[in-house]
């Protein structure tokens, strides 16, 4: 029985993710900032900021996944919120990658939780995971995020590190947001509501990372997307029908929201219309292709 380690186990990814591992017949255990060594996943010690881990995590890791890190839309973007969302993951990449060299036995795969925020905004464009990375806050820090993973891989290890989308799930993130308004018979898009957004279901996340597990010869970058990118107008749309009652959509004005949030409205306005072909070619096929079917299934199950 495989054993993965995940910083990072208590979000809305790593939460799903665990259970799913555990259903696969994986043993399970998470990093904290509390040990917690009789809790539902065994939880080992560590501190991004000071630097430390209890380094007996890695003793029995036969995978290591990093999806640490502070929110990138739960504050404005202020210069010191910005420093901690780099911060935040660098460190606690780089952090591992020193505890693993320290250790007797080194993990056989790194995966790292990464975003198509790389890209940018890209209007139109097809993004393959060749292409170069796009202008602003939020390429410049997935570059500084995927720096060390890189660095884990030049070491030997297996790395892989996967691009991820706007994640579905009605237990937070994005989809939670834009459900609110659906319960009062409105939809609200952002601005003309033609800008993509490359999303994906919460299982079929979880489904690569188990997918990047068990197949040996993944290792590079991946976007972790489903194939068929939504404009923000359409996915509100498709929520709406989802939801089984009429509502008015209505535009909320670009100008308006980079009044209210600032730099971070580019979470929300930027284009970022991204190929999930690489993925698929490794033998992968989402459960959830279609954005319609993939919300009635989350509303459905709640998850």
């Amino acid at each position: 029985m495989q054993h993965v380690l995940i910083a990072g186990g208590t979000g809305l990814i790593g939460t799903r993710l665990s259970e799913m591992l555990v259903e696969a017949g994986y043993r399970v255990s998470h990093l904290s900032r509390r040990a917690q060594p009789n809790g539902t996943y065994p939880t080992y010690q560590w501190d991004v900021e000071r630097g430390t881990i209890d380094e007996a995590a890695l003793e029995e890791a036969d995978v290591v996944i990093n999806l640490a890190g502070a929110g990138i839309a739960d504050k404005r973007w202020t210069p010191a919120r910005k420093q901690l969302i780099i911060d935040s993951r660098v460190k606690s990449s780089r952090l591992l990658h020193a505890a693993v060299q320290r250790s007797a036995k080194a993990p056989k795969l790194f995966i790292l939780g990464a975003a198509v925020g790389y890209y940018g905004d890209r209007g139109n464009e097809l993004l393959q995971e060749e292409s170069p990375a796009g202008a602003g806050f939020m390429p410049e820090s997935c570059i500084a995020w995927e720096k060390p993973a890189e660095e884990i891989a030049a070491s030997g290890i297996r790395t892989v590190i996967l691009r991820t989308g706007i994640v579905l799930s009605t237990r937070g993130g994005a989809l939670e947001k834009i459900l609110q308004p659906l319960r009062f018979f409105l939809g609200v898009y952002f601005g003309n509501g033609r800008q993509w957004y490359s999303w994906i279901h919460i299982d079929d996340l979880c489904r690569i990372f188990i997918h990047a597990i068990e197949n040996e010869h993944l290792k590079g970058t991946y976007n972790a997307v489903a194939p068929h990118p939504a404009s923000n107008k359409s996915l509100v749309q498709a929520l709406a029908a989802a939801y089984g009652h009429p509502a008015l959509i209505l535009p909320a004005p670009a100008f308006a929201m980079r009044l209210a949030l600032g730099e971070m409205s580019a979470a929300i306005l930027d284009s970022t219309k991204v190929s999930s072909q690489k993925i698929a070619a490794t033998g992968f096929r989402c459960e959830y292709p279609t954005l319609l079917h993939a919300v009635k299934d989350l509303l459905t199950r709640q998850v």
